[in-house]
C-alpha cells in the first residue's frame, strides 16, 4: 500500500466526540510518552501532520487522519510520563482506553515500544490489558536505527521473555525506524491486509 492522500479530520477529547466521525476502518497508534509516535506517523504518511516534540506528552487528544479516503489513522495520547499533571495523565489514559474498548471501527492497535531500552513494566502491563480485553494489536519496536543491527533480536528476545510469563502465544511485532523508514511497508501492508478482510 502507498499513502497518496492524508487529511487531518478532527481531534476529540472523549470517545463520545470521536463517535461522530464517519464510519471507516480505524488503526490506532499508541505508546509510552516520547516513544517516537508522531515521527512514525509522519514517516508513514510522508507528511508533517503529526506534531513532534522533545517534550513527552505532546499528543493530548484522539486525533483522526483520513488516509486515501478509505481508512483512519488514529493518533492516541501516550501513556506514562508526560509534562502535565497526574490528573491530566489519568484523563488521557481513561479516554484512550475507552476509545480502544468501545470503538466498533477499530481494526488493529500498533503499540510503539522503544527498542533501545529494557522491557518496561508499564509496557508489559498495557500489553496485558490489551490481551485481557481481546483487543487486536501488533508491537511496533521503534528507533531501531539507534542500536546495532546485530543487537536488535537480542532486545526483542528480552521483551518476549517478559511476555512469556503471561502469554502462551507471543504477540506479533514489526521493527521500525522513522529516520531510516524501516518498517514502513510492513505496517502499511498489514493495514491493507486487514482492510481487505473487512471489505
Amino acid at each position: 500500500m502507498r499513502i497518496s492522500k492524508i487529511k487531518f479530520i478532527t481531534s476529540s477529547a472523549s470517545f463520545e466526540q470521536s463517535k461522530k466521525i464517519e464510519k471507516k476502518p480505524e488503526y490506532a497508534f499508541i505508546g509510552r510518552s516520547n516513544v517516537g509516535k508522531s515521527s512514525l506517523i509522519n514517516m508513514l504518511s510522508n507528511s508533517t501532520l503529526a506534531k513532534t516534540s522533545s517534550t513527552p506528552g505532546k499528543t493530548q487528544l484522539i486525533n483522526h487522519y483520513l488516509v486515501n479516503d478509505s481508512w483512519f489513522l488514529v493518533d492516541l495520547p501516550g501513556y506514562g510520563y508526560a509534562k502535565t499533571s497526574k490528573k491530566k495523565r489519568n484523563e488521557f489514559n481513561l479516554f484512550s482506553k475507552e476509545y480502544l474498548i468501545k470503538s466498533t471501527q477499530l481494526r488493529c492497535i500498533f503499540l510503539l515500544i522503544d527498542i533501545r531500552i529494557e522491557p518496561q513494566k508499564i509496557d508489559i502491563e498495557f500489553i496485558n490489558w490489551l490481551g485481557k480485553n481481546n483487543l487486536p494489536f501488533i508491537r511496533l519496536f521503534s528507533k531501531s536505527d539507534k542500536i546495532k543491527k546485530g543487537n536488535i533480536q537480542n532486545y526483542i528476545n528480552q521483551h518476549d521473555n517478559q511476555l512469556k510469563k503471561f502469554w502462551d502465544i507471543i504477540p506479533d511485532y514489526i521493527i521500525s525506524s522513522s529516520k531510516e523508514k524501516i518498517g514502513k511497508l510492513d505496517i502499511l501492508n498489514k493495514i491493507e491486509e486487514l482492510n481487505n478482510l473487512t471489505t
